[in-house]
């Protein structure tokens, strides 16, 4: 009889009996568990899981879910429960900096990445990425300035309601969200930076970096807050460097970093294996 697997994540105040509920529950609702995760913040006394399990297609989850609801009401849980095979959509927004955009579409063309692409938002026009093959993706281009920036945000927000995206990619877009814009966002919305923050603002920071001898360069992707680029990490790399590098150099190191860890994060997100944790975040990894 044919299977389909879901993701069951959760998260609530700890407590005793959390994982013998859930399990009992998936167990009477005839669902097979594949992979269990399971953290006590002892810090915050929070409890957070993650569950992958089969269940026939024939039966199906309604009762699976309104057992879970239950459990939600008891607990006080946040609960999320999507199948494995589900390609959710996502925005990809760029500026004029493409490698991480690059990097995205390659991924998502060997299966890499199972997302589907709903649209391309840049403030530059569509002829800068003439040079890639963005197939039929719908292109957006969205200028923006101090005046018309609440305009472009707002058809941003709509892009992103009417294009059913559940995901917002930040791929070295060069613009500071607004904090409506960000708050809409919250859980939904990753960036990608160079890791020399709150140091080294402000223009060619990989520059600044080699004028003060930098040893080590990195990048940190998050998600999307009000505070500028001090959102919950959700995954970070590093590369050690020497005096022999040149700024250049370093600048393409930097992209090499970039590229890798915001793929990285985007495939945490979509597996459904980072959790918010108030300002950090919990991530199960394989």
């Amino acid at each position: 009889m044919p299977h389909r697997n879901y993701i069951l994540t959760l998260s609530c105040e700890d407590r005793s009996g959390i994982v013998a509920a859930v399990s009992s529950h998936l167990f009477q609702s005839g669902a097979n568990i594949l992979e269990s995760s399971q953290y006590d913040d002892p810090d915050e006394n929070r409890f957070f899981m993650r569950i992958t399990f089969a269940v026939s297609a024939e039966k199906g989850t309604a009762a699976l879910e309104t057992g879970l609801d239950a459990l939600r009401q008891q607990y006080g849980m946040q609960v999320r429960l999507v199948p494995v095979d589900e390609r959710p959509k996502v925005l990809i927004l760029v500026s004029k900096f493409d490698h991480c955009l690059v990097d995205l579409l390659y991924r998502v063309r060997i299966g890499e990445l199972d997302m589907d692409i709903a649209a391309i938002i840049s403030n530059h026009p569509r002829e800068a990425f003439d040079q890639f093959d963005l197939r039929d993706i719908p292109f957006h281009y969205l200028p923006v300035t101090a005046a018309t920036k609440p305009a472009q945000e707002a058809e941003v927000a709509r892009l992103f309601r009417e294009t059913g995206a559940e995901l917002a990619i930040l791929a070295r877009y060069m613009q500071v969200l607004s904090d409506e814009l960000a708050e809409s966002f919250a859980g939904r919305c990753i960036n990608i930076h160079h890791s020399f923050l709150p140091g080294f603002k402000g223009a060619k920071p990989y520059h600044q970096a080699h004028e003060h001898g930098v040893k080590l360069i990195g990048a940190t992707a998050h998600y999307v807050t009000g505070d500028l680029d001090e959102g919950p990490i959700i995954e970070q790399d590093v590369e050690r460097i020497s005096h022999a590098d040149t700024p250049d150099g370093l600048v393409a190191k930097g992209r090499d970093i970039e590229r890798r860890v915001l793929s990285r994060a985007v495939a945490l997100h979509l597996s459904g294996r980072v959790l918010l944790n108030g300002t950090r975040t919990v991530v199960f990894r394989d």
